[in-house]
């Protein structure tokens, strides 16, 4: 069984100390803003998987095999805030992570921070995105937003019951939750 956590404030201790952190969530629900802070504030390492194992310009995915090898040389690092839910690759991660941090707004937050994120980096790439591969939005990219909780979420707890039943997990449901667990986790506003 997965080890969810109760409150923010027990996931704030654990997050002082850990050196492994997984973000995880729906598109648009905040994981890279939040991994890039904590990465910051805590000294890790921020990967992005989009950028780091995903993606290379011209929106060309990475081939398979070659994600694979870079997502292990990545986990195996002493230190890191990895953010990207792929769930075929959470048996790699789970295994190694201290705090898996689980962003699960509702999905018209979602849908917002895509919407949002698209109007301000139209045309070019945002930061955490391979290079050469500009923001775009399309049906079938809200449609995955859409059912996100449908279809992602059972493979997301299987490979939890799986492979990190070790693993503390906390859910955060709103960007003020968000915002929270990172002034309680770091110390700072």
């Amino acid at each position: 069984m997965a080890r969810y956590l109760d409150t923010l404030e027990e996931a704030a201790g654990i997050l002082q100390s850990a050196e492994r952190i997984l973000v995880i969530g729906c598109s648009g629900s905040g994981k890279s803003t939040l991994a890039i802070q904590l990465a910051k504030r805590l000294r890790l390492t921020h990967i992005s998987m989009d950028r780091e194992v995903f993606w290379m310009a011209g929106w060309t995915p990475r081939p398979r095999p070659e994600a694979i090898e870079r997502l292990r040389a990545f986990v195996a690092e002493p230190r890191w805030v990895i953010d990207g839910t792929s769930p075929g690759t959470l048996p790699l991660r789970l295994p190694r992570t201290h705090l898996l941090i689980w962003l699960r707004p509702p999905r018209y937050s979602s849908l917002y921070g895509v919407i949002s994120r698209w109007w301000k980096f139209r045309g070019q790439s945002r930061p955490e995105m391979a290079d050469g591969c500009p923001e775009r939005l399309t049906v079938d990219f809200l449609r995955y937003i859409w059912n996100f909780e449908k279809t992602q979420t059972p493979e997301i707890e299987a490979a939890l019951e799986k492979f990190g039943a070790d693993v503390p997990v906390i859910v955060l449901k709103s960007w003020a939750d968000n915002e929270r667990l990172l002034a309680l986790g770091t110390g700072r506003d």
